[in-house]
């Protein structure tokens, strides 16, 4: 060999790279992405079971189709974007129970109320279909308190979801040892969604447990539910700029999950948007995806919502004063309060936008408002300069632009 020359192990390139070498611990986003296929390969499997017990109606599939897309989607996204961010985590482990338990309610049925009888794991299926979906809705309130970095606001806070983590396991203990005991007693009657009809033998305490401590559990996981949106609600009202608009996206899925729950409970019947609301809308406020659009949608739903209400109570009205007061035929009583509420639209429309701008979209009000006052003194305008002043003055005002350029011709300035 010679003089001065190194010698390097045999297989190994120049600069101690090794090519070749097996990773034996997966990146976090690849790990999100086998979740991800995780909760695909259950959500098909689901409705596979679905279709052969006859539970596979359009509005059933589009359901839960819409909350595993959802919820999923989210979670992959921010999972991979932000790894350290546990929100994404939790979403992606909240649609794999969902999906799960779906699956297990499923499979149970099956086996327990269709007949067929002797499938593997169907007892498991069992407990796993009355225990994983009541946990995954019991993360909700940890998502919202880590919201949307995926950090505790204080270490306070740490104490609390350790409290509340324990309030999780004593409900989480009742209610699979339930499920364990009708197994045990060979006892089990579902219903179609694979939920237990029947009751077990439950051993000791747990057969006849002391009313304070399911009033303590109850008590402490409602507490810690509020202070958690409390805590929010402050945090929003201290925010300033983007983490304010964060906490804006928030509210406003929040917001429009709540009124489609209410509606659901009273019409039975209601497009499944609302669903998709709070994991979209926190997505797009921890990804910070077109943020500064909250203030106009939110604008633009009150608007629209106060319109809608405003004019299905004055068409009501109408048909009501026609028909029962004075009189008139149904027909046209109809026609005449449907001309009139298309009248009003118009009218009504710009009334309410510029009073909801005034009060929830202020930016856009003080634009629209600071741009008409320069229309009305550009009529009297004659010196150029003023005029190109005025101007560079407005734009910076309701644009907020970082530099603003004023360009003249030669030729205009005479």
């Amino acid at each position: 060999m010679p003089m001065g020359a190194t010698h390097r192990p045999s297989g190994h390139p120049p600069g101690g790279a090794r090519v070749g070498a097996w990773r034996l611990v997966p990146s976090l986003p690849t790990v999100a992405a086998g979740l991800g296929f995780l909760v695909l390969a259950l959500a098909v499997a689901y409705f596979w079971l679905a279709a052969l017990l006859h539970q596979l109606t359009p509005r059933h599939t589009l359901v839960v189709g819409t909350m595993a897309v959802a919820f999923g989607a989210v979670g992959l996204l921010v999972a991979r974007r932000q790894p350290g961010n546990r929100i994404g985590w939790i979403l992606l482990g909240f649609v794999t129970l969902l999906v799960l338990g779906r699956l297990a309610g499923s499979y149970a049925a099956l086996d327990y109320r269709v007949g067929h009888r002797g499938l593997p794991l169907a007892p498991v299926a069992v407990v796993l279909a009355n225990t994983v979906l009541v946990l995954g809705l019991l993360s909700a309130p940890p998502i919202i308190l880590l919201f949307p970095d995926g950090r505790l606001p204080g270490p306070r806070w740490r104490w609390v979801l350790w409290v509340y983590a324990g309030l999780v396991a004593c409900v989480m203990t009742v209610i699979a040892a339930n499920a364990t005991a009708v197994v045990a007693d060979h006892d089990i009657r579902v219903d179609p969604s694979g939920n237990l009809t029947s009751s077990g033998h439950l051993p000791g305490w747990l057969a006849s447990p002391p009313v304070w401590i399911g009033a303590v559990v109850v008590v402490g996981l409602v507490g810690i539910a509020l202070s958690i949106v409390g805590r929010q609600v402050l945090s929003w009202r201290q925010a300033m700029g983007e983490r304010r608009q964060q906490l804006k996206w928030l509210a406003f899925g929040a917001a429009v999950t709540v009124v489609w729950l209410i509606g659901m409970l009273v019409f039975g019947n209601l497009p499944v948007v609302g669903i998709a609301a709070l994991p979209v809308s926190m997505g797009i406020a921890i990804l910070k995806y077109r943020l500064y659009d909250i203030d106009r949608i939110i604008s633009r739903t009150l608007a629209y919502a106060i319109v809608t209400g405003l004019l299905v109570g004055t068409y009501s009205g109408l048909v009501l004063l026609a028909t029962r007061v004075l009189a008139f035929s149904s027909t046209i009583a109809v026609a005449a309060s449907t001309l009139t509420a298309a009248a009003l639209f118009n009218p009504l429309r710009r009334r309410v936008q510029r009073g909801v701008d005034r009060r929830f979209n202020r930016a856009r009000y003080n634009a629209d408002h600071t741009v008409a006052v320069f229309a009305a003194q550009l009529k009297g305008a004659i010196d150029l300069d003023s005029v190109r002043d005025g101007l560079a003055a407005v734009v910076h005002e309701a644009l907020e632009p970082a530099h603003v350029s004023v360009w003249i011709r030669a030729d205009e300035r005479h």
